[in-house]
């Protein structure tokens, strides 16, 4: 069994997978992800192996505990990689974007995959029948979104996301609602028809924090999985064992 630990700067997601499926995950302040870590080895006790990502956000003493306690890797632009990278600079390529297409190449191979992770970030992350990663986009989060409105202003609120019932706002408030969630909606849906004009038979994947909400809303057919980048995390790990 594996341990995936993706970390944040405030939490860290963590996950337990035997073989491909998922049994355990959680999410935890990344100052106490070693205590958690360590309720999870006294549950599966069979977990030899691990993956870290982002481990610069740790601190010497939780990484020396994971070299101890697994044969760990850690996931950098280094790693063996199951595609081609082409993006100009790879080494500036967020680490949580490798992992994402990776996932697409276990589950979706062979073919034109679009990654939309909306998060902190909404990026955008393409590869072709080829195996080959093209790049993307990089845009502002839903709450990036709300509070770029409310620091770059006077007088507008900081309003928590809220789907709007109407598109054309009445007020302050929903008029924000509209601009930032419709905004996002239309954005993603116009991001997609832009590469389904170049690749016409194209899958699209969304996942991230916000995937609950906005898969619900979005005119363009898409798969959901808010585990995708875990999953691309757990196919490294056993992608580089071989």
């Amino acid at each position: 069994m594996n341990l995936i630990i993706d970390v944040g700067n405030t939490y860290t997601k963590l996950a337990i997978f035997k073989k491909n499926k998922l049994i355990e995950k959680a999410r935890v302040e990344t100052k106490k992800c070693i205590i958690e870590i360590r309720k999870l080895q006294k549950d599966n006790k069979s977990v030899k192996s691990a993956i870290v990502s982002s481990v610069g956000k740790l601190d010497d003493e939780a990484l020396e505990f994971l070299k101890n306690e697994f044969k760990l890797q850690i996931l950098t632009h280094k790693s063996k990689l199951p595609f081609k990278n082409l993006y100009s600079t790879p080494k500036t390529l967020g680490i949580d974007r490798i992992a994402l297409v990776c996932a697409s190449v276990q589950q979706f191979p062979d073919n034109n995959v679009l990654i939309i992770d909306a998060g902190t970030c909404i990026t955008f992350d393409f590869i072709n029948t080829k195996n080959e990663y093209l790049g993307g986009a990089i845009s502002p989060g839903i709450r990036m979104r709300y509070k770029a409105m409310h620091n770059q202003t006077a007088n507008l609120p900081l309003l928590e996301t809220e789907v709007p019932k109407y598109f054309i706002g009445d007020a302050t408030a929903t008029s924000m609602h509209s601009g930032v969630v419709n905004g996002v909606l239309n954005e993603i849906d116009g991001c997609i028809s832009q590469y389904k004009e170049e690749y016409q038979d194209l899958t699209v994947i969304l996942t991230g924090g916000d995937t609950k909400m906005l898969s619900k809303q979005l005119k363009s057919s898409i798969f959901a999985n808010s585990n995708f980048l875990l999953e691309g995390l757990n196919f490294i790990l056993q992608y580089n064992q071989h």
